[in-house]
């Protein structure tokens, strides 16, 4: 049996050369402790920075979620942020244990890249939505349709990549980006559209289905 792949998003490769520094220095200074912590963190970092291959499921309709994590919002609402217009927001909260790379829910073209600074409350709190530094990701579907996916900075989290342009192709499951150390990402999807998770749910980038697309 062929073994998984493991696989580092190049974000992480400063955080984990650095950590590996700081562990072989106290190494050869003979800090032992030290250098024990030290390749710790670098071993937790190298972790944290994983991404693993995932396989798309089948449907061209399926729309996937766009993070690991936990499905800690489902409803109904007025955006008047983003799409303008009444849409169902699924939002995924991802914790530091989860995998952190971002991926496309649905093939499409980006017609929007919106970077908003702000604060770093909490990810999960109802605020930390409307207050927080985002970057929302607008994409035009082959139906015509548009949804958002937003990447939302979290307490700890402090840095938003998206690698993303307006005017790009995108195809379903594409990594596009990622949020470091723990935060949130809410997709917002046209009126009409029925929710295949509930609340609690775990899910997974580029697998799990939220929405099966009309």
């Amino acid at each position: 049996m062929k073994a998984p792949e493991f696989s580092v998003a190049k974000e992480g490769f400063p955080f984990i050369l650095f950590c590996g520094f700081v562990a072989l220095i106290c190494a050869i200074l003979q800090y032992r402790i030290a250098a024990f912590a030290g390749l710790t963190v670098t071993a937790f970092v190298t972790w944290f920075f994983r991404d693993p291959e995932r396989t798309l499921p089948e449907g061209e309709n399926a729309v996937v979620s766009p993070a690991d994590g936990k499905v800690i919002r489902v409803e109904e609402m007025f955006d008047d942020r983003f799409l303008h217009q009444e849409v169902l927001r699924i939002s995924i909260f991802m914790n530091v244990f989860n995998v952190h790379v971002n991926r496309i829910p649905c093939a499409g073209r980006v017609r929007r890249v919106l970077f908003q600074p702000g604060r770093f409350y909490a990810a999960d709190q109802d605020k930390a939505a409307l207050h927080n530094e985002h970057c929302a990701l607008v994409v035009s579907t082959a139906s015509g349709q548009e949804y958002a996916a937003v990447q939302i900075a979290g307490l700890i989290a402090r840095r938003i990549v998206c690698r993303a342009e307006p005017g790009d192709q995108v195809r379903t499951g594409e990594r596009y980006g990622l949020i470091r150390f723990g935060s949130r990402v809410d997709l917002y999807l046209p009126k009409g559209s029925e929710a295949a998770v509930k609340v609690g749910q775990k899910v997974k980038s580029g697998e799990t289905v939220l929405v099966w697309a009309k």
